[in-house]
């Protein structure tokens, strides 16, 4: 029998998680440069310290999902946080570019058990009525993550160095083993006894390696084959899941529902044109503008500040408005700022560089929870674990390409060399080439967005 408090409860701790696992990507963001200046990493392979995180992120990410539905979310929600704190704690014993790769990969497969699982749980516990608010809070949670991360990193990274960062991740995610342990009694497995697609599983984390790695050789001629490959398999991935009787992604949701398929082309667009951002503006704070990395972590916490500010009020309207009209006005007001930022140059001014990352913080509050609302609202209780599997997808594979663009157009510009002052004004015209692309994006993704249909046609009495 569900307890009465089991909604504020999973809400606790989905907040506790929703913080964890951006703040740690946001703040190792912001130790890049120091990172790789201690083992004298090219900007390629500093690339893959951020991308090998998200690249298992989302190849786990729609499996655990699947199996949280089968065998319990709470389950593979408690060992995907105990991986992920465990590879924390081995991260502070890094003495290689190679182990900071395979840790970065053990936490990624962590972080996607939590977040494959964070939201199914949030949306199994929290009446219809309330969803939007909830959401709203947990999305509140996750950019607050993302906003300590650049400070708070900063500061670490400055003062303690970069494996200080790891050190919070430690008592954060004991903590919320302990809360989950002794507070939430309650089990969710909608889809207990039904088969888990293994086949398909393969395919689609085979797809995703071949992909992102056939980018990051670019423009090398094997990169073109081993890509083209990965877009293959994807391809025999979806006609393999049409086909299964069990399958890992119902592709029912994305053939029958269009609010679902559309809300998350949507996610996975803004996701690809805007990750990259801080990548990119890490690096030329403190390589291009020499800020050490605790004032360049001052300057990019605005966004998520304002992400943070922006997103309760956001998913609390989506509740009484339809949410795509929302949604798709953020997304217009980060196309709008990726515009702006693809002409700044070695002096602009850091105000207005401040006042474009407020735009874009702006735009992502008023996207993401009214879009993650649509998306869990749009299917059946039974495919809240594979919806929360698949919106958390749309997300680490968006950021996954977007660093995977990040990685390519630093090869064509800059190859595989450190940054330094030689090939500073390379690298800014490879970064106005990025956000360049990245604006095209954003406006191809508003249209997915406002052509999504209406919620409420999908679910009537809402």
């Amino acid at each position: 029998m569900k307890s009465p408090h089991t909604g504020k409860i999973a809400l606790f701790i989905a907040v506790l998680a929703g913080f964890l696992t951006p703040f740690d990507s946001s703040a190792v963001n912001i130790a890049l440069p120091v990172i790789g200046t201690e083992f004298s990493m090219d900007a390629i392979t500093l690339s893959w310290v951020a991308t090998a995180y998200l690249l298992s992120s989302a190849v786990f990410l729609v499996p655990a999902g699947r199996i949280a539905d089968i065998i319990g979310r709470k389950k593979v929600f408690r060992y995907g946080l105990s991986v992920f704190t465990a590879a924390s704690f081995l991260m502070i014993f890094s003495v290689s570019p190679q182990m900071i790769v395979a840790l970065r990969v053990i936490q990624g497969a962590g972080s996607a058990m939590i977040f494959g699982t964070a939201v199914a749980i949030l949306t199994s516990a929290v009446p219809l009525a309330n969803r939007g608010r909830s959401l709203g809070i947990y999305i509140t949670s996750v950019y607050l993550g993302l906003a300590a991360g650049p400070f708070l990193g900063g500061l670490l990274t400055g003062y303690l160095g970069w494996r200080s960062i790891f050190l919070i991740n430690i008592p954060l995610g004991l903590f919320t083993l302990i809360m989950i342990h002794l507070m939430m009694k309650d089990e969710w497995a909608d889809a207990r006894g039904e088969p888990f697609d293994l086949g398909g599983s393969l395919l689609y984390g085979l797809s995703l390696v071949a992909v992102m790695y056939g980018l990051s050789i670019l423009p090398d001629a094997n990169g073109a084959i081993i890509a083209i490959a990965g877009t293959i398999l994807m391809a025999a991935f979806v006609w393999w899941e049409i086909h299964e009787t069990s399958p890992l992604l119902e592709m029912k949701l994305f053939l029958e529902n269009r609010v679902f398929a559309f809300s998350n082309f949507a996610a996975l667009i803004n996701y690809s044109a805007t990750f990259a951002v801080t990548f990119f503006l890490s690096l030329y704070l403190q390589y291009i503008r020499g800020l050490p990395p605790e004032y360049a972590g001052l300057v990019l916490v605005i966004q998520p500040v304002t992400q943070a500010i922006v997103s309760p009020f956001a998913g609390k309207l989506s509740d009484r408005i339809e949410p795509g009209l929302i949604a798709s006005a953020g997304m217009a007001m980060n196309a709008f700022g990726l515009f702006l930022l693809a002409f700044i140059s070695d002096t602009t001014p850091l105000a207005i560089l401040a006042g474009v990352l407020a735009l874009l913080g702006l735009g992502f509050g008023f996207f993401s929870s009214p879009n993650l609302n649509a998306i869990m609202t749009s299917v059946e209780k039974r495919y809240y674990g594979v919806a929360s599997g698949t919106q958390g997808t749309m997300r680490l594979i968006g950021q996954m390409f977007s660093m995977g663009m990040a990685t390519m157009i630093l090869a064509f510009f800059i190859g595989r060399v450190v940054i330094s002052p030689e090939n500073h004004m390379q690298f800014v015209s490879g970064m106005h080439v990025a956000f360049a692309l990245f604006t095209i994006l954003c406006i191809i993704g508003t249209f997915f967005s406002l052509v999504r249909g209406k919620l409420r046609r999908v679910v009537p009495g809402i």
